[in-house]
């Protein structure tokens, strides 16, 4: 059977920054840092760390105190980034003349309602409770988010989650990509959405040291991905999610297609938990150009993890060196999460969104912060201002997760 051809139909997050799609690549394309300085008011000891956040974020508001009381935050912000892509791709909610049995959604969190599980902790041990809400285990469970979506939107097709630390959004939309292209799904929502807030999974990510500090003053610049003097990583909150259409059927029905997902690769380190391996990259690399028929010289763009980590940048780097060859010191690469931060299982799809609406807006954002290039990372054409009216092609977006997990995907812009 011929493979199908996937447009990528709707987009949806819940940006850090406020508003809508728009606003938030605007944001991007200008630096401009959602790092803020987060203090909670924990005990025994408060939060203290640079964090993005939703702030404006309101799940009542966005999707009805009756749902969003059903979810734990991760899911509420699940839920409202699928509803924005459903209502960007043009699709009424409720399913009218069509069927949605084939239809499903792919979702990607390492974390599931971590808050949900804490908060029953608290309720048990701090304050001496005997019982818990009979809606902590459905609130809490890690397929709460992809459950929700496929009642709300009425898809019959299969509703399945995945959890695979960084790479979770990644494997999630690229697992979605496979079933449309092969024809066994028509449309796939996908995406991904996490909260690391709880205190005990931040508390836990102090602890492996790997977090960059910061102030009130220096948040916003914290995490400085590929920068000689980067200290850490910043966590974040997100939600985002995407639309995936067999062509054809986007086309039937008239829909604006943002662009196409064309490849996907995946491989496993297989050697360490935590320590990143070149070898692994590669693989990953190497498998997305050959699945979508591209060349190396084919991409014009790289929205790396780049997570500002002392370890993990320059294995990046490394592993883009080696399969990019002499195209790499022209490729351009920049690692957005300077700006919205990792919101770990979330990341992926944030990132798979940037990547779209840079071939689709002929825009390159930029790492920010990136003042001074670590010597153990050059040798690819590091983006620190926006390049406009840049002529993208095709573009990749990478994941490697904790575990040796490495995916990556790969898009190509379309004629509108």
């Amino acid at each position: 059977m011929s493979q199908r051809r996937v447009a990528i139909t709707g987009l949806g997050l819940v940006s850090p920054y406020g508003s809508d799609l728009a606003d938030f690549f605007s944001r991007l394309s200008a630096g401009d840092s959602a790092v803020r300085y987060l203090l909670t008011d924990d005990q025994p000891r408060p939060l203290s760390i640079p964090f993005v956040s939703c702030p404006s974020f309101d799940p009542d508001a966005a999707l009805g105190k009756p749902l969003a009381s059903m979810m734990d935050r991760f899911a509420q912000l699940g839920m409202a980034a699928a509803f924005a892509a459903w209502d960007d791709c043009g699709l009424p909610r409720q399913a009218q003349d069509e069927s949605r049995n084939d239809w499903g959604v792919a979702w990607g969190t390492a974390l599931g309602g971590t808050l949900a599980y804490e908060k029953g902790y608290r309720e048990l041990w701090q304050k001496g409770r005997e019982r818990l809400s009979p809606l902590s285990v459905v609130l809490g469970m890690n397929n709460a988010a992809n459950a929700h979506i496929s009642i709300q939107l009425g898809l019959g097709g299969v509703s399945m989650s995945h959890t695979v630390a960084c790479a979770s959004s990644a494997i999630a939309i690229g697992e979605a990509f496979r079933r449309v292209r092969s024809g066994e799904a028509t449309i796939m929502l996908t995406g991904g959405s996490d909260v690391p807030q709880a205190y005990g999974v931040a508390r836990a990510w102090e602890a492996l040291r790997v977090m960059a500090p910061g102030d009130a003053d220096s948040s916003p610049s914290a995490c400085r991905p590929f920068s000689a003097d980067r200290r850490g990583l910043v966590l974040g909150e997100g939600g985002a999610a995407l639309v995936l259409e067999d062509w054809e059927h986007a086309v039937a029905r008239g829909t604006r297609i943002h662009g196409e997902i064309i490849g996907y690769g995946t491989s496993c380190d297989h050697s360490h938990l935590v320590r990143p391996e070149a070898e692994g990259q590669i693989r990953a690399l190497q498998l997305t150009l050959a699945d979508a028929g591209l060349n190396p010289a084919d991409i014009d763009y790289i929205n790396a993890h780049g997570t500002a980590t002392t370890e993990g940048d320059p294995v990046e780097i490394a592993a883009l060196k080696a399969v990019f060859g002499n195209h790499a010191d022209r490729l351009a690469v920049s690692a957005t999460k300077s700006m919205h931060g990792h919101s770990l299982g979330a990341a992926a799809a944030i990132e798979a969104i940037v990547t779209v609406l840079a071939l689709r807006e002929q825009t390159v954002p930029p790492t920010a912060h990136l003042e001074q290039i670590d010597p153990a990372c050059v040798g690819v054409d590091h983006v620190t201002t926006a390049r406009r009216g840049q002529p993208l092609r095709a573009a990749l977006s990478n994941s490697f997760a904790f575990g040796g997990s490495n995916a990556v995907l790969a898009f190509r812009a379309v004629s509108q």
